[in-house]
């Protein structure tokens, strides 16, 4: 039988045969959600024998991942905001640039003097996973959330991931297309935070999409589409200007040449607008508030 390091090293030759982006890390992963171990114990534990069973299961996971389906599909996880999120591919994965919208939003919420504690009202557009809803959620536990699609698929998954990491009260997913069902009377006005990463892909960057996002991921949750990439953001200020309390703010991730397109189209009734760049200084996210 061969051993972890053989089977591992097999895994990766595969890979980088068919030219898959980050191989290595993929291999190990693979093998990991396999032996259902940590990184350090394939390297800890090199000469150790593969079962047969356990070695058919790798290959079958190689062979999947070299078509280009996403290591998170296949293993069905992937972490944010350190929670472990179940993906499918009725949802689009959780990135680690998204997280600069958590970030900015305790940072904003720190400079209104909101605690922990406070009891903020806070929808996420486009919840997908539901990640940044319950990541913010993990932070402001009495906060008030709520996370919105327009796909029922992504709900379940979202409300699946509210049961996995014990927050099945904390948010409540409903369907709506961007904010429709929270104009209502009850709930216009009211919000301290609307947020949303929304599809941003117009056709023409379909091109420049990688292989793993376009052939897999859902084509609603990224764009492609779009004709220029900004109609969301477009129809959702609007709406983010009556669901947003005076002094709330509006926050949403674009994309990596988007900053002047989405600043134009802001408009009037918005102020203090801050575009924060990501790790590769590439603009990322925006914040604006509602002025009084």
């Amino acid at each position: 039988m061969p051993s972890l390091r053989a089977t591992l090293r097999q895994g990766l030759q595969t890979l980088l045969a068919h030219q898959v982006p980050s191989a290595h890390l993929a291999a190990e992963l693979l093998l990991m959600h396999v032996l259902g171990r940590d990184r350090s114990y394939l390297y800890t534990h090199p000469e150790e024998e593969l079962p047969p069973p356990d070695l058919e299961r790798y290959a079958q996971l190689i062979a999947e991942r070299a078509t280009g389906k996403p290591s998170q599909y296949i293993t069905g996880h992937q972490e944010f905001w350190g929670l472990d999120f179940e993906v499918t591919p009725d949802v689009l994965i959780p990135r680690p640039e998204t997280e600069h919208m958590v970030e900015r939003v305790l940072e904003l919420a720190q400079q209104q003097g909101h605690s922990k504690d406070a009891r903020l009202r806070i929808v996420d557009v486009g919840t997908g996973s539901g990640c940044i809803a319950l990541a913010l959620a993990s932070e402001f536990p009495r906060a008030i959330m709520f996370g919105a699609d327009i796909s029922r698929a992504a709900l379940v998954v979202a409300s699946r991931n509210a049961v996995h990491l014990n927050m099945p009260e904390r948010v409540k997913f409903l369907e709506s297309d961007l904010l429709t069902r929270l104009l209502e009377p009850d709930f216009a006005g009211t919000f301290d935070f609307v947020l949303s990463n929304p599809p941003y892909v117009g056709k023409r960057e379909v091109d420049k999409v990688q292989r793993e996002v376009r052939d897999f991921e859902p084509r609603l949750a990224w764009g492609g589409d779009l004709v220029r990439g900004d109609e969301v953001y477009a129809r959702l200020f609007p709406q983010a200007l009556l669901a947003l309390r005076p002094g709330g703010y509006v926050v949403v991730e674009i994309g990596y040449n988007m900053r002047e397109q989405i600043l134009a189209l802001l408009g009037e009734g918005w102020g203090e607008i801050q575009v924060t760049p990501d790790l590769a200084g590439i603009p990322r996210v925006v914040s604006s508030k509602k002025l009084e």
